[in-house]
């Protein structure tokens, strides 16, 4: 790398080395990976073709496509996501945050009217805790409590809710979710986007979810609804009696999940499709 080059030139040879890869949207991508790398401001990225790229600051971009190239995820490269317009740092244990899964929150809000009222919201698998902290911006009165299997997410979940003002109305808890399951009190919500992945499909996944996605966060067992079957097991255990159970689950797999609920007594309230028109969410109350 011999000396400057200029932006239009960077640019669009990344862009051309990331389809090349089969990352499906490389032009994104490469603005957000030249921003961090370059510390230019978007405008500047789009307007300022003939601006001289240094020979260090290309190194610090190459690097960055290297590990997109690789498929890393750019919310990967970069540490963080954004979700429900809130910034979510991440880490190897949490889940990626995907769009889809706002379709849980409104769905939970929809049905948690009146924001002000005391609340105890159970967060079961809260990874980065993006879908409990998001329901707490919403809901000024309400306290949660995050329960994740892996240290290093109940860690991130912790750190997300400090830097965005929610330390003091939630709570982190390493465990499985039998642990939350034994725990005394009951809950006006229950929310989870739990694995739903069948075991043997997550060798077929996008390398971005097979390879940087933990595995405990995908796999759902042989048909991908063993959490549900647990879930199912548990609520009435969890919820007051006007409390109600919201759960993302996989594309095709609502009718199973609504099943699962009903044969288990509690009272189905909605299917909630996500905005590419996919059954995604599953809401339902405790019964009496």
């Amino acid at each position: 790398m011999s000396g400057p080059a200029l932006l239009r030139d960077v640019l669009k040879a990344a862009e051309a080395r990331l389809a090349a890869a089969g990352c499906a949207s490389p032009r994104l991508d490469v603005r957000l990976l030249a921003e961090q790398a370059l510390g230019w401001s978007r405008t500047a990225l789009l307007l300022d073709g003939d601006r001289e790229v240094p020979a260090e600051a290309r190194a610090t971009l190459d690097r960055l496509l290297d590990r997109r190239a690789a498929r890393e995820p750019v919310s990967r490269i970069l540490g963080k996501r954004e979700f429900w317009s809130l910034e979510f740092q991440l880490a190897p244990d949490t889940l990626d945050p995907r769009p889809d899964t706002e379709t849980l929150v409104e769905a939970a809000l929809r049905h948690l009217p009146g924001g002000d009222r005391p609340r105890r919201l159970l967060d079961l698998g809260t990874g980065s805790g993006c879908i409990l902290l998001a329901l707490l911006s919403e809901l000024p009165g309400a306290w949660g409590l995050g329960v994740d299997i892996a240290p290093g997410a109940a860690r991130a979940a912790a750190a997300n809710a400090g830097r965005l003002g929610y330390a003091g109305r939630s709570a982190w808890m390493v465990g499985g979710w039998a642990d939350a399951l034994a725990m005394d009190g009951r809950f006006d919500a229950v929310v989870s986007n739990p694995p739903y992945i069948p075991a043997a499909d997550i060798a077929g996944l996008e390398p971005e979810v097979r390879t940087f996605d933990p595995r405990r966060a995908l796999d759902g067992g042989p048909d991908g609804l063993d959490p549900y079957r647990l879930l199912a097991g548990s609520a009435a255990g969890l919820l007051r009696s006007d409390g109600i159970i919201a759960v993302e689950h996989g594309m095709g797999q609502g009718a199973d999940v609504a099943a699962l609920f009903q044969a288990a007594g509690l009272v189905v309230l909605e299917r909630v499709d996500d905005l590419a028109g996919h059954d995604r969410v599953v809401v339902a109350r405790a019964p009496g």
